[in-house]
């Protein structure tokens, strides 16, 4: 199960002046603000006509990813970053409206393997048919239609021309967001899969790809569980991986190219890479206890040295009691340093590229 906070999208859909769409989002929202806090979710409310969506007018297919327009390339940062969508939305003639469905449209990686639900109102149907519509194509889109949902009839929730529903739709929209988040967590890996920069990793089912400030929470459990071993063996407590904190984390994973294997939404390691002049700096290699000896540690390690190009050397420290870390370096081709430890740091290099020959 990820750590990372599920970042919920509801979506407004009705685009009407005066239209009911902005009411039942608001109620939704305060609704569900103490659930989410419960599930660790983030709601974040979106109307779609604040994103001005002209009717379909990319070049390219959706599927693509490609884009050239700036309202796509803004709804397609919004839709990218989250992990599930809400959709509020009205029954206009027996469908869903026609700002949906171009919203919809308009993307294509960006709505894989997240979950959806949704929040429908109307007269007799309560909504009922624009769902069904709906779904038939969230479906094709690999969107993950969820089977609670919450369809409100407009006569039964107005008290005095405001919107005050029954509180068995409270507890139904609470209901939604519980099997959201939990759909949202389990179809996580295949979301890590869909990656563009994804690498196929060295374990059946596991993959790398780039670290982001994002995988903070993630990256601080690696490395408290990698690292302790290390303060053991060298018999010192100060290594900062042992106590920094997710927003330290997150700050230097602004500043470095660190890459993560993962399997099944499980960081199962990490390397961290940064030039320095003609070096190469690496460090932050750490592969979790229970899958030692299979070999990741050299997978990650290669794969960070191939982001050297034009780098002299690869210059990692470890430290100076390590014994089994620094039998594994010599092995990768590290050679130590003649200074002498420092802080009981070892300092070790690796020649990446060697200057070519002068005349």
């Amino acid at each position: 199960m990820t750590t990372k906070k599920a970042r919920i999208l509801v979506l407004i859909c009705s685009t009407r002046p005066h239209a009911l769409g902005p009411a039942v989002g608001e109620w939704l929202t305060e609704t569900l603000a103490s659930s989410a806090r419960t599930l660790d979710a983030e709601l974040v409310s979106l109307a779609l006509g604040d994103l001005h969506l002209p009717f379909l007018d990319e070049e390219e297919h959706p599927s693509s990813g490609i884009y050239h327009h700036e309202h796509t390339r803004r709804w397609s940062a919004l839709a990218g970053e989250a992990d599930g969508f809400i959709v509020v939305t009205p029954e206009y003639n027996y469908g869903m409206p026609a700002t949906l469905k171009n919203a919809l449209d308009y993307l294509g990686p960006e709505w894989a393997w997240k979950p959806v639900g949704f929040v429908s109102y109307g007269n007799t149907s309560a909504g009922t048919r624009a769902v069904q519509h709906a779904k038939q194509v969230v479906t094709t889109l690999r969107l993950v239609p969820l089977g609670s949902t919450v369809a409100i009839r407009i006569a039964d929730a107005m008290r005095e021309g405001r919107f005050q529903p029954a509180a068995r739709l409270a507890d139904a929209a609470e209901g939604m967001l519980a099997e959201l988040v939990r759909v949202a967590h389990a179809l996580a890996p295949l979301r890590e899969r869909a990656h563009a920069d994804a690498l196929t990793g060295p374990l059946a089912g596991s993959y790398a790809r780039r670290l982001t400030p994002g995988d903070a929470p993630e990256v601080t459990v690696l490395q408290r569980c990698c690292w302790t071993e290390e303060a053991l063996v060298n018999d010192v407590l100060t290594i900062p991986a042992l106590h920094e904190s997710p927003d330290q984390v997150r700050a230097w994973l602004a500043d470095w190219d660190a890459t993560g294997l993962w399997r099944d939404g499980r960081l199962l390691g990490m390397v961290r890479t940064r030039r320095d002049g003609a070096d190469l700096r690496v460090g932050r290699l750490g592969v979790v206890p229970d899958l030692r000896g299979l070999g990741l540690g050299r997978w990650l390690l290669r794969t960070a040295e191939s982001a050297g190009e034009g780098c002299r050397r690869a210059v990692l420290h470890t430290g100076a009691a390590s014994s089994r870390n620094l039998a594994f370096y010599k092995e990768q081709g590290y050679v130590p340093l003649p200074e002498a430890p420092q802080d009981g740091v070892a300092t070790l290099a690796k020649t990446l590229f060697a200057p070519a020959a002068r005349d």
